[in-house]
């Protein structure tokens, strides 16, 4: 089921994309709210009451219910895999971002491109150069995809719909409450997310290495090894240096380095990966990376499947 579920969905997905602010980060956001309100006294215990209330009962909501319907059933219990992966996968979520900033650095209109990477990170970048306009739009391309792609996958093969939902939960809150505990983002909000940052942690520590090895499988496997090893360790901005580098090797372009936005520098960006600087021919190999990658995982998946049929 697990396989035909992931399938079906993303055929669903290229065919009719989920409006994904609508139906999605928009009720996500009501129900965030709904605990903040009940909960968030800057306290830790609180936010970690609030964050077990918020994503593992609604998660074992949905393991109880796929268990039965799976026992009596299936038809339904497929349905139902089916619906939760539509709503928590996100392969079209901002594929359009990034496939329109290929097209305008194509183009050579980088106030365009700029312009669309400012619309997809919440950021302005409008002293961004071409390049580091390309440079940024992988980043972001290789993080979306994991999150939105390969982690959902790998706890619906887990967990079945369960798995899906608490990751896209987890994901949720770890971006609504976990980051704004970080030092002068917000006073107030006090220690309530931290949880939330630390569980997802925990909960994206393997799906986040299968996929940067993923990436290393498709791609320029020495290279990619090589960049995780040595380079990923340097990255600041959380364990997502290990997916950069290792998808940085792959590509054999460069990601990383100083660059400056309307707001001035951006902080230590070291430098990720061997090879050429970004550019939009690299954008290209990005989506083929990718779509390598998932094809990859479901080649897996097939696997484990033909293994269950002859081991029955």
């Amino acid at each position: 089921m697990t396989l035909f579920a992931i399938i079906l969905t993303l055929f669903i997905e290229q065919v009719k994309p989920l409006q994904v602010r609508r139906y999605v980060l928009g009720p996500l956001a009501r129900y965030s709210l709904l605990f903040e309100r009940q909960f968030n006294d800057g306290q830790h215990k609180h936010g970690m009451v609030a964050w077990l209330l918020a994503v593992i009962v609604p998660s074992v909501l949905i393991l109880v219910l796929q268990t039965a319907l799976w026992w009596t059933q299936p038809v339904l219990a497929f349905a139902l895999a089916v619906a939760v992966l539509y709503l928590t996968f996100g392969f079209r979520h901002s594929s359009h971002f990034f496939s329109d900033i290929h097209l305008a650095l194509r183009a050579n209109d980088v106030a365009r491109a700029r312009q669309l990477l400012a619309e997809w990170r919440s950021r302005s970048g409008d002293r961004l150069s071409s390049n580091e306009v390309a440079r940024l739009a992988i980043e972001e391309a290789l993080i979306a995809s994991h999150r939105h792609v390969f982690a959902p996958m790998f706890w619906f093969a887990i967990l079945g719909p369960a798995g899906a939902v608490m990751y896209r939960l987890a994901l949720f809150f770890n971006d609504q409450w976990g980051g704004r505990v970080e030092i002068g983002q917000d006073v107030e909000f006090g220690e309530f997310g931290r949880f939330a940052r630390k569980a997802f942690a925990f909960i994206d520590w393997l799906p986040l290495r299968c996929t940067a090895v993923g990436f290393a499988i498709v791609g320029d496997f020495e290279d990619a090894i090589y960049c995780w090893r040595t380079q990923a360790k340097s990255w600041t901005f959380g364990e997502y240096g290990i997916l950069l580098a290792s998808g940085a090797g792959a590509l054999g372009v460069r990601l990383g380095l100083p660059l400056h936005d309307d707001v001035g520098d951006l902080g230590d960006r070291p430098e990720l990966g061997l090879g050429e600087d970004a550019d939009a021919d690299f954008l290209q190999s990005t989506i083929g990376l990718v779509w390598r990658t998932l094809v990859l995982g479901l080649l897996v998946l097939t696997l484990f499947w033909l293994g269950s049929l002859v081991g029955n």
